[in-house]
This record gives C-alpha cells, sequence and structure tokens, in this order.
C-alpha cells in the first residue's frame, strides 16, 4: 500500500483571498489612500465602495467624481503563513490580474505581466519562506500604461470612446462606451492561490469532439508538466466517457514519457445535443486522470460535453452568400441576442446573477448568444449555462471597434489569450462559432482607418485572417469561424453588405437625417448580427439610480446615464413619425420604452419575414451593466423593459406579421417548430369601435422551419387617409374554433389613428402572490401595459404590451410580496397604454374628449 504524503498527494490548493489591503502609490487620488481592506476576487474601486470612500458610481454624476481612477498606481499587499510540504513545486496561480501588474512575493520581483485576458501561473518554490510570507501585488495606471504602449505601437484609431483601450489587453468597456461608464479598474480580479504539485500534473486539455457517421468521437491532447524532479518517469492518463445518466460508456489508457499524450474515446449512435426549440440537450462527461509509474493519482479533471455538429455555413447563391447557424446538419433560424459584461465590475457576479440573465435569455424565446469583443471571455458559469439550457454561443475574440497593433508586445499577448480561452471553451457544446473582431474590418473600410493609417502600419487584419484561424485549425477546428462581424464574404472590402454574410443595421437607429425605425425595412440581410433601438431604464432603476426629484429627461444627472451621442434628440426624433408629442417624464419614459420595443417589432417582423434568405437574428443588447439609457432588453437592476417581452412575442414558435411588399401587403406566418402549420387564416378589416367591413378567409399551409407569405386581398386594405380602422389576422385550427395565433394591424401611425382614452374598464384585486389586474376593452386598445415596478420596485409583470379588440377581457398577473393596495396598480400612469398617450395629446391640443372620438368612431 502506498502511504500518502504530501509530495505523493495530487495537485493542493490553498487559495489566498483573505488579509489583502491596498494603497494607492502614485496618482492623481483626491485623498490619501492607505491600507484600504480589500476583497478578492475584486477591484479597487469596489474596495473604496465597500470602505465608504467613494459614492457609487452607478448613481447620479458619481461616475465623474472619481475619473482618476484609471491614472493612478497601486499595490495590494497580504501576508500569509507557509510550511513547506515536501511538495517538488508550489505555483502561484492567477485566474486574472487587472491589469500592469508586477508579482513580488518576500520582496523578490517574480513576474511582470500586462493581460486582463490571460490566467498566470508561476513557480515561486523558491521564493517561499516558512513562516510568514508577504504577496505584493504593484499595479500600473492602466492609462499610463496604455500610453506608454502606444510609443512602442503607434497610436491607432479607435471608437467607442476616448481612451486608449486598444493599446492595453484590458476590457475595452472598461474604458466607457456608449452604454457604459468610464471606471478605469486595477485589481486582483480573478481567484488566485497557491498550488503544490509532485511529479507532475494535467496542464489545460485539448479536446475535439465531433460526431462522425452516427458516433460520438472526443479526441483528447492531454498536455503534461512535468516538476523537474531527476529522472523523468512514465506517467499514465485514463480518460472515461460518461452518458448522461452518469453510467461510463467508454474508456481509454496510455503510458508516456513524454509531455503530452493522445487519448480517444467515442459513443455509439450518442444522443445529441440541440439548440432550444429544436432538441434536448443531453451533457455526457469526460474524466480524467493523471497517474505517476506507482500509480499515485497526481491529478483529475472532469468537464461536460455535449455530442453535436456546429457552425456558421456561408455558401453562394442566386442571391449573393448565406450565412445559417445549422446544427446536426440541421438549420437553424437564429433568434439572440448581444451578451456584454453583467457588470461593470465582474468579479462581483454571482451564479445567481448569470443564471437571472441566462433566464432572460431563454424566457424570451432565445436559442443564441453572441459575447460581445469589448468585453471579457465570460466566466464558466455563463457557458455551463448555455450548455444546460440550449443556447448557442456566438464568441468573439476580445477585439473590438479599434485598430490593434500586429507588433511586438501586443501579438504575443494576443495570441497567448486566445491559446487559452480557445482551448477553455472547446469543452462547450453550445459555442457554435468564433468571431474575430467586432467591427474592426468595417472600421478599416468604412470608418477612414485605411485613409489615415500608412501603407505600413498593421491595424489587426493579420489576427483576423491568418492568427486566429491558424489557432483554430490547430486547437479547435469543430467550429466555424469569421474575421469580424459584419463580414461580407468574399466582398471583403464591403463589411455589411446586406448580401453576403452578416450586417449590422445601425442606420435605423443612428442617422442623423432620419433614424426612423421602418428603415430596418431598407434591406434584406442575410443574417443580422447587431442592431437595435435605445429606450430608458425602468422606473424603480431610474428612480433608485437617479435621486433627483422631479425627474426631468434632460437634467444632468440623466444625461450623464445617456452615453450615446445626440441619443436624446435620436430618441425624441425616432419617436416623431409614430407618437403623438408628449409631455412630463412619466409620459416621456413610457413613450421612449414602447418606441423600443416597436422598433424591434418592426425590424425583427421584417427580417424574419425572409427566412430562410435571413437566418437570423442577434439583437443588440440583451443586458447593461449599469443603470443606463441604451438598447437592452433587460435594465441594469435586472428589469425586463417593455422591448423585452416584445422580443419573447417576435421570437415565439409563431410569429403573425403585416408586412409592405412592392406597395401592397402581406401576412407573414413564420413557423418555427418541427411539426407543419395548417389551418384557416381569417383576415378582417374592422373599425376601432369593432364594427366589421370587410373580412376573408384562406387556408394557410406553412411547412416546418418556414416562412409563408399570404397577399392582403385589396378590399381588406385600409384606404389612405382612414385612422380608425385596424387589421386582424387570426390563424385558426379545430375548424375555427381554436385561435392559434394573432395580430392586430394598425394601418396608420399612432399619432394620426384616432384611438380612444377611454378604451377599457380596470379592476385589481389581491391574489396569492401578488395581484390581479382585470380589464375589459370597450373600444380598441393599443399596447395596453402595467408599469407595475412603480408601485413596487420588486413588482414584475407577466405580460405587457397587449391589445385588446372592443368587447374582450384579459387579465395582468403582477407578482409581489409589496404591502401596496391593489388600486395603486390602476393609476394612469401605473396602467397605460398608446391610447392614453394619444387622448393626453389630443387634449393639450384641445381637441374633442373623449365623447366627441366616440362620436367620430361610429362612422
Amino acid at each position: 500500500m502506498t502511504t500518502v504524503t504530501p509530495a505523493t498527494r495530487p495537485v493542493s490548493r490553498r487559495d489566498l483571498h483573505e488579509g489583502w489591503a491596498l494603497t494607492v502609490t502614485d496618482g492623481p487620488a483626491p485623498f490619501p489612500i492607505a491600507d484600504v481592506p480589500a476583497t478578492v476576487p475584486g477591484t479597487f474601486l469596489t474596495d473604496l465602495l465597500e470602505a465608504g470612500l467613494i459614492p457609487d458610481p452607478y448613481l447620479d454624476r458619481n461616475e465623474h467624481e472619481i475619473s482618476w481612477s484609471g491614472e493612478v498606481d497601486l499595490s495590494y499587499a497580504t501576508v500569509f503563513e507557509w510550511t513547506p510540504s515536501g511538495a517538488d513545486r508550489v505555483d502561484l496561480v492567477a485566474a486574472e490580474l487587472d491589469t500592469a501588474a508586477t508579482v513580488v512575493l518576500n520582496g523578490r520581483v517574480i513576474a511582470s505581466v500586462q493581460n486582463q485576458h490571460r490566467s498566470w501561473r508561476f513557480d515561486v518554490t523558491s521564493a517561499l519562506h516558512e513562516g510568514e510570507n508577504t504577496l505584493e501585488i504593484r499595479f500600473a495606471s492602466p492609462l499610463a500604461t496604455a500610453r506608454e504602449n502606444i510609443e512602442l505601437l503607434g497610436d491607432l484609431p479607435a471608437v467607442g470612446n476616448d481612451l486608449p483601450y486598444n493599446a492595453i489587453r484590458k476590457m475595452a468597456s472598461n474604458f466607457g462606451w456608449d452604454w457604459g461608464p468610464v471606471l478605469v479598474t486595477s485589481g486582483i480580479s480573478g481567484p488566485i492561490g497557491l498550488e503544490e504539485w509532485s511529479t507532475a500534473r494535467l496542464a489545460p486539455i485539448r479536446p475535439q469532439v465531433t460526431v462522425d457517421q452516427g458516433h460520438g468521437v472526443v479526441a483528447l491532447q492531454v498536455p503534461i508538466e512535468r516538476s523537474g524532479s531527476p529522472g523523468d518517469e512514465a506517467v499514465s492518463v485514463s480518460a472515461r466517457l460518461l452518458d448522461p445518466s452518469g453510467t461510463q460508456i467508454d474508456e481509454a489508457v496510455r503510458s508516456s514519457q513524454g509531455d503530452e499524450i493522445a487519448l480517444r474515446l467515442s459513443a455509439e449512435a450518442p444522443q445529441l445535443w440541440w439548440p432550444r426549440g429544436y432538441g434536448d440537450q443531453p451533457l455526457y462527461a469526460v474524466a480524467v486522470e493523471l497517474r505517476d509509474a506507482d500509480g499515485v493519482l497526481r491529478g483529475t479533471r472532469t468537464h461536460r460535453i455535449g455530442f453535436r455538429t456546429a457552425g456558421a455555413v456561408e455558401e453562394p447563391d442566386e442571391i449573393g452568400t448565406s450565412f445559417t447557424l445549422t446544427v446536426n446538419g440541421t438549420a437553424i433560424l437564429a433568434k439572440g441576442a448581444n451578451w456584454i459584461p453583467e457588470d461593470c465590475f465582474p468579479s462581483r457576479l454571482t451564479t445567481r446573477d448569470y443564471r437571472r440573465a441566462i433566464t432572460d435569455a431563454v424566457d424570451a424565446g432565445m436559442n443564441v448568444l453572441r459575447i460581445w469583443g469589448g468585453g471579457l471571455y465570460a466566466s464558466e458559469e455563463l457557458y455551463a449555462l448555455c450548455d444546460e439550457f440550449g443556447i448557442m454561443v456566438w464568441q468573439d475574440f476580445a477585439m473590438a471597434c479599434a485598430a490593434y497593433s500586429e507588433s511586438e508586445p501586443l501579438r504575443s499577448e494576443v495570441i497567448a489569450e486566445a491559446r487559452e480561452h480557445i482551448v477553455r471553451l472547446a469543452w462547450h457544446p453550445a459555442l457554435v462559432h468564433w468571431n474575430g473582431s467586432n467591427e474592426n474590418v468595417e472600421g478599416y473600410y468604412h470608418w477612414g482607418w485605411k485613409e489615415t493609417l500608412p501603407e505600413t502600419a498593421t491595424w489587426g487584419y493579420g489576427y483576423y485572417t491568418e492568427i486566429f484561424p491558424t489557432l483554430l485549425a490547430e486547437l479547435d477546428p469543430t467550429r466555424s469561424y469569421t474575421p469580424s462581424s459584419p463580414f461580407s464574404r468574399p466582398l471583403i472590402d464591403q463589411p455589411r453588405h446586406p448580401d453576403h454574410g452578416t450586417i449590422h443595421n445601425w442606420v435605423a437607429w443612428a442617422s442623423e437625417e432620419d433614424n426612423d425605425y421602418r428603415r430596418y425595412r431598407d434591406t434584406i440581410p442575410r443574417f443580422s448580427a447587431e442592431f437595435g433601438y435605445q429606450g430608458p431604464a425602468n422606473w424603480a432603476t431610474i428612480t433608485r439610480a437617479v435621486t433627483e426629484r422631479p425627474l426631468d429627461a434632460d437634467s444632468p444627472a440623466m444625461l450623464s446615464h445617456q452615453k450615446a451621442v445626440g441619443g436624446q434628440d435620436k430618441l425624441r426624433r425616432g419617436m416623431a413619425p409614430h407618437l403623438p408629442e408628449v409631455e412630463g417624464f412619466d409620459d416621456v419614459h413610457f413613450a421612449t420604452q414602447l418606441n423600443q420595443a416597436r422598433a424591434l417589432i418592426c425590424g425583427i417582423g421584417h427580417y424574419l419575414s425572409y427566412w430562410p434568405r435571413c437566418a437570423g437574428t442577434i439583437v443588440w443588447q440583451l443586458n447593461d451593466c449599469w443603470p443606463v439609457t441604451s438598447w437592452a432588453a433587460v435594465d441594469g437592476d435586472g428589469r425586463r423593459k417593455l422591448l423585452w417581452y416584445a422580443l419573447r412575442d417576435l421570437y415565439a414558435p409563431l410569429l403573425i406579421t403585416v408586412q409592405p411588399r412592392g406597395g401592397d401587403e402581406v401576412v407573414s406566418v413564420v413557423n418555427d417548430s418541427a411539426a407543419a402549420l395548417d389551418g384557416p387564416l381569417v383576415l378582417r378589416r374592422q373599425t376601432l369601435a369593432g364594427e366589421v367591413i370587410a373580412e376573408a378567409t384562406s387556408q394557410l399551409e406553412v411547412a416546418p422551419r418556414s416562412a409563408a407569405t399570404v397577399p392582403v386581398p385589396a378590399e381588406l386594405r385600409t384606404p389612405s387617409g382612414i385612422r380608425d380602422e385596424v387589421l386582424v389576422v387570426e390563424l385558426r385550427a379545430d375548424g375555427g374554433r381554436e385561435l392559434r395565433g394573432r395580430t392586430v394591424h394598425f394601418p396608420v401611425e399612432d399619432r394620426e389613428a384616432e384611438l380612444l382614452g377611454a378604451a377599457y374598464e380596470a379592476t385589481a384585486a389581491a391574489v396569492e402572490h401578488g395581484v390581479e389586474i382585470s380589464v375589459r376593452a370597450t373600444g380598441t386598445v393599443r399596447d395596453l401595459c402595467v408599469l407595475a415596478d412603480k408601485v413596487d420596485p420588486d413588482a414584475v409583470v407577466e405580460r405587457q404590451m397587449l391589445t385588446l379588440l372592443p368587447g374582450e377581457s384579459a387579465t395582468f398577473r403582477v407578482r409581489t410580496a409589496g404591502t401596496a393596495v391593489p388600486h395603486q396598480y390602476l393609476a394612469p400612469t401605473v396602467l397605460t397604454s398608446a391610447n392614453d398617450l394619444v387622448a393626453r395629446a389630443r387634449g393639450r391640443r384641445g381637441g374633442a374628449g373623449d365623447e366627441g372620438d366616440a362620436m367620430r368612431m361610429k362612422r
């Protein structure tokens, strides 16, 4: 029997997360900062916040009071006891250091590093002392470091903010973005600790998981790091494959004196992993053990995997070049959103935070998230949840909106971080596509970089077209890759060409001349990987973040939470063609959130009506990192905006919309299900008061996973100048008795429509776990909403933007533990609709009241 001693144990880990203190050692800090207790993992800004030394940067204009944060040098220090265990090696392992760090142990400089996107391992065996040890990590100013790097690398163009984020390997959005504050951090932002081991240890294992002719194959490259003890001996590596029930189905064992061992596992007719809506997500497990020549266990690893083939298919066709996400040979209609860092300080995110955010995506019907390249490579928890819930991942390399030098030392750092994350993420079946950069090729050809950069200057193209694809071919050739997004293969110099590859459509939001969201209909892209429209955060989020009263959309505090250039003007200009003029913060807030949701209803409805020509939409963006007016569907406090509810309807398996086509109108029916769709399609032209003018029924058939269009007959199209009609489209089943889906199309904009203000009656009653609001429509009601967080900040309503026809009834269920009396949810600023905006605008103009409107509605 082998005696277990420290030298015969596997790797032992000891976290070094306690006893840290930070000191600002140089730079323009406005007050002395010395020996402040520090939380590890964390950042110095969150430590100063916890100590009460700075105000919460998410509130009011506090962000601007700590603009000095990126200019200071600081030191983290801790003292710990250590006793030799007899292990051959002791490594200091840091998952993430933010960013320009010098590691000093007992006065000896161990390393100087400069990359937040990497993990670090340092042999500190000879630097440790028995007894008391002092570990110090000195962080240089990120901005000073970036400026120093510019002297070596050159000053290259960047957008997104005015700071040189492209000259340092650090989270780009940490320097500010058009949705994020400037909160430049430093600190020990990931776990750190000592690992002791002997003889050999497992380095990160490189898997390739594929399906070949019905067989699941797991090819493993297992690197072995040796301690360097005399006479390197043979070691053995065993790998076991366990099916989703935990039953072992294959095993492989090999011994070698080398530094890498290849193993192969297989599964006969494996259960396939599918994105949600297309099948199940069975997860297998791979368990790896490393043993020395005496059979002593030296290391273990266990990873979950899923068997599938996946990637984006780009093929020439009669239109141009397709871009279709494909899993197991099946084309997937991509329905998703872009993901940004969930917090400006990601180190404080918890498993609960990630699970809530992925639940937001799942509940909205999404099947893909794009991890945007201006943030960080995300936490393992995020990818594991995507594996579990069937959310495909499109992963950007961490390069965004800038030109990047291909010279040293940046080049080696980019390669090292890319290698690390390609290997780390290869285990995850959810990862289907790698993308080289965000808008960097577009920047070169469309933002003036080509004209201003010297001909000899590198700008990142070598990373995107040579280095990244070469690394993927070596380390993980099982996914697809594009050099950038947008990217129009083969028209490299024409990124965002709608007929080829991916586009980012920002004209509809950003145009200074015309940012009417109907401009989404100007093009028919093959795949829209980025597009969005702004709207404010939810009411309770704003009132927490901005303490001034009364609230003013254009106050300095509110504008501090609006980072887009000309954002407020674009909100007003984009709303003007659609909604009546609004006054007062309540109506401005509701109208701009409503307009944001309607913009994406227009854009996504248009794009998906052309499926499979357009193979998917990834909206900008799912989430926010702080309280801000932005393009997000879920605000910085985790509250679901009206846009989120609209996305849930748009991303449902059945989507019915009315679309313009060449001067006429068609009904588009998108069937994203595995079953054919058939039944009577009923079209009914009627007044807002409910009088039916014309009606037609046709038999609809839509094949599985496809879209169909049905022309709207001429007699059902509303003539020009008529302002009090709607077109009701209903898909029925069971002989017309069952309503499967409906849309109500308003042929004129609200600002011109004769919507009634007093078009519904409502009551509210307390029920278990909340409040139930019952509504009965006396006229046509458009986009009825319950802004429940105005009553209770924690209240959540189950549905929003409900359109009712005369005589129809509906209920809103509000989940709340608050003590507010139910009738507070009936207040006109809480239970509100497009009708109410129209009525209030009409009243300000001195027009007829609702009785006069009712008279006109009688035709």
